[in-house]
């Protein structure tokens, strides 16, 4: 995830996103306006803003010192904000500041920033850590629900979670690809269970 978003640069080799953009020759700026998101295990919002204010800084938007004094919200991206909080069932919560949410609302309100940005790719580092299992629930709930309209990449030790949510697994081991296929194939595979079971 570090090299797809910018954040580590590889010695050697290109990360392509689509047939023409070289990720490895983009700053982590370009990369996200390109369209990729990435939500990280431990939520970073903004704890002392809302809910609301969150999700309206995380737009897309022109970020400069003047476009930022002048900007108001138009009822098109009102709108969005709305279909968001909707969507990751924190309407209730738009005017609580996010410090005061549970670590799960902290969760969706940070997929819920990655979203206002309509990404076509969301990276999603062990989204359910720490979640209770109805947050879990919730969490594979909304993940199917943007199917279609999203690609998702995530990474996760839960293999309850990964059966509920996933098309297609990868195992990787030191870096290398050892694994793919269905949930099933995967956890058939005698190198699978040799690396991680140690039979």
């Amino acid at each position: 995830m570090d090299v797809i978003t910018g954040k580590t640069r590889p010695s050697h080799g290109k990360a392509w996103f689509g047939e023409t953009l070289d990720l490895t020759k983009m700053t982590e700026v370009q990369i996200a306006q390109a369209g990729i998101g990435r939500k990280f295990q431990k939520p970073t919002v903004f704890e002392a803003l809302s809910v609301f204010e969150n999700l309206e800084l995380a737009q897309k938007t022109d970020k400069s010192v003047w476009a930022s004094l002048r900007a108001r919200l138009s009822g098109e991206q009102q709108d969005r904000i709305a279909e968001v909080l909707e969507t990751i069932r924190l309407t209730s919560s738009m005017h609580r500041p996010a410090g005061l949410l549970s670590h799960g609302q902290k969760q969706f309100l940070e997929i819920g920033m990655l979203l206002v940005q309509d990404p076509q790719l969301l990276l999603l580092d062990e989204p359910v850590a720490g979640m209770t299992d109805a947050e879990t629930e919730f969490t594979a709930e909304l993940f199917k629900s943007l199917a279609g309209k999203h690609s998702l990449m995530v990474v996760e030790h839960d293999m309850g979670f990964v059966g509920s949510i996933a098309d297609h697994v990868t195992v990787l081991h030191q870096g290398s690809v050892l694994a793919e296929g269905s949930l099933n194939d995967v956890q058939a595979d005698e190198r699978v269970i040799e690396v991680y079971l140690g039979r």
